[in-house]
This record gives C-alpha cells, structure tokens and sequence, in this order.
C-alpha cells in the first residue's frame, strides 16, 4: 500500500501545486496556541488587505527553520484570519518536503505549498483573495543566521517581482524581528565552502546549529549539558508592511519595471525595520533579563553574543 501511495503522488498528486486538500482545522489547534506562547510570537497588522486582490507575502529574514513563518502564517496561533479577513493565504516550502510520505499530508492539511514558480502561479489564480508567502531569501540566506543579525539575501532575488507584475499580484514585505535569535549557529571558515556546495547541489542549506536543553531533559540532568535541538525562548513579532500594489498584470515585464518594483519593496521593508526596531528591542531585553544569565550563558558559549544586535544588511 505504501509503494502504491508513493507512486499515486509522486506521478499524479498535484495538490501541492493548487492549495489542495487545505484542512482549516489543522491550523485552529490548541498545540499551535501554546507553541505561540513558548517564545512568545506576535503578528502585528500595518494597513488593510483588500480580500478582492491577491497578493505575494515576502518573508525576511529566513532564520534557521522560518518558525514566525509557520506560526504566524500558517497556523491561527496569532489570529491571522482576524487581522487579514478573506485572505486565503499559502505558505510555500521546499519541493523536496511533498516527497516525504504521510508528512507531506499534514503540510497540506495546513496549508502550506511548495515553492515552485507552478505553485505560484497556480494559488495565486484560485480566486479573490488567494496569496503566497514565500520566504525571499531562501536556503542561502539561512547560512546567514546569528542571534541579533539580519543579513538579508534580497538584491539579486527579483524573480517574484516578475510574477507579481505577470500576474497582477500586490507585495506584502514582511519583517519578522526575532526569527533569528531562535536558535545559535556555530560559524566557521571551514565548513563555509560545503555548506555553499551543498545549498547549491540539494537546494537547501545546513546551518550548523544549537538551541536548549530541556531542564528536566536526558541532557541536562544525566550530561549537566545546557544546550540542546529546543528553540531558545526568544520573542518573534512578525509585521506585515503595506502593500505595493501592481495594478494590472504585465505579461511581459521589462528589466525596468522590474527593478523599479523591486526597488519600491526594499524601501518598504527598510520602513518597517526603522519604525518597529526600538521598541521590539526593548521587549527582547526585558524577556532576556527575566530569564537570566544561565539562559543566555548557552550562547555565550559560542562565537558571538545575544546582547549584540546588528543593523539590517544586505549581504546579497
């Protein structure tokens, strides 16, 4: 039965590729309402969404597993439906992740989508109010990730600026403050060059990683070990910027629209980083004095410290 399942969706299935087989429920589940609460996530609203357009959310930074994505976007952990009625809303992933069995339905079930341009174009022409999320930068900008950095992956990213010109679809430039202090990354010249070969080869990359053991955890009470596979209990604040719209679909962009759209999205999402940085960093040190320093000796350990935040950067 698993080989004839494998086979039907490996050949047949395109539910991946339309937002089928969409299951609400999965994303109302009180699990996700406590996940939410773990760190804690939020989901800020800047202006109205229109649910008779459609719309491509950008999502920046990437982090090391985009967690505010899935949990803000894909869940109604943090009222998503309520801030943004009538949007129908996809968040798009690896095509490798559909290849997996079983788990591939569950990501259905919520919702989210592969990230291929088939994808794109075949949720976005469901209907009014049918959008994406795609998170712009990507595996490459994932090898970027340090508590209190955002080196975001975007200059060169514009192939989702032609498909909103192509397709009519306003942007939705989203920040999400936090996403990358989840988790510390252990980063070394000398593992650089094959984590690079590798994004390039298999399409995703591998950040090397840590976060925190559980208290009551084989790791910390038989090994006395601090550090762990858990996300560190960090505040995420995920805020949707206003959207940019394109009024009509151009079927064939030039290089200049292009550009110029693309221009008008950066200068959007440094907006949204200037206005909400003070005092989303005035929250975060007050949840990392509240949990003291044996909490943030875990990432002390490393190359870097949590207390150190740097500026928005566009490193590619």
């Amino acid at each position: 039965m698993l080989a004839i399942y494998v086979s039907w969706y490996m050949l047949f299935d395109k539910a991946h590729l339309r937002g089928g087989r969409f299951m609400p429920t999965f994303r109302r589940r009180n699990f996700w309402k406590h996940f939410a609460a773990y760190f804690p996530m939020s989901l800020t609203r800047t202006a109205k969404l229109d649910p008779k357009r459609n719309y491509i959310f950008g999502y920046h930074p990437h982090g090391v597993i985009s967690m505010g994505a899935c949990c803000n976007f894909a869940t109604e952990a943090t009222g998503f439906s309520e801030l943004f009625p009538g949007i129908d809303l996809r968040l798009l992933t690896l095509e490798q992740n559909f290849r997996v069995p079983v788990f591939r339905e569950y990501l259905l079930g919520l919702g989210v989508n592969s990230v291929s341009k088939a994808s794109i174009h075949g949720n976005l022409t469901r209907g009014p109010g049918a959008s994406v999320m795609i998170v712009i930068g990507g595996a490459r900008e994932s090898l970027e990730t340090a508590p209190g950095s955002y080196n975001l992956i975007l200059d060169n990213r514009k192939g989702f600026i032609k498909v909103a010109l192509q397709k009519g679809a306003s942007l939705v430039p989203v920040f999400s403050f936090g996403e990358t202090d989840l988790f510390g990354v252990f980063a070394s010249s000398r593992f650089r060059r094959w984590q690079l070969w590798l994004q390039k080869q298999m399409g995703f990359g591998i950040p090397f990683f840590f976060g925190r053991a559980l208290t009551g955890g084989v790791l910390h009470r038989v090994f006395g070990l601090s550090r762990g596979v858990m996300p560190l209990r960090m505040p995420v604040q995920s805020i949707v910027g206003n959207p940019i719209h394109v009024d009509a679909p151009v079927p064939n962009p030039t290089q200049e629209q292009i550009d110029e759209l693309h221009q008008r999205y950066v200068a959007e999402l440094r907006k949204i980083y200037e206005e909400f940085k003070e005092p989303f960093l005035a929250s975060r040190a007050k949840i990392m004095d509240s949990q003291g320093d044996a909490a943030k000796a875990v990432l002390r350990q490393g190359s870097f410290h949590l207390e150190k935040v740097e500026s928005l950067a566009f490193v590619g």
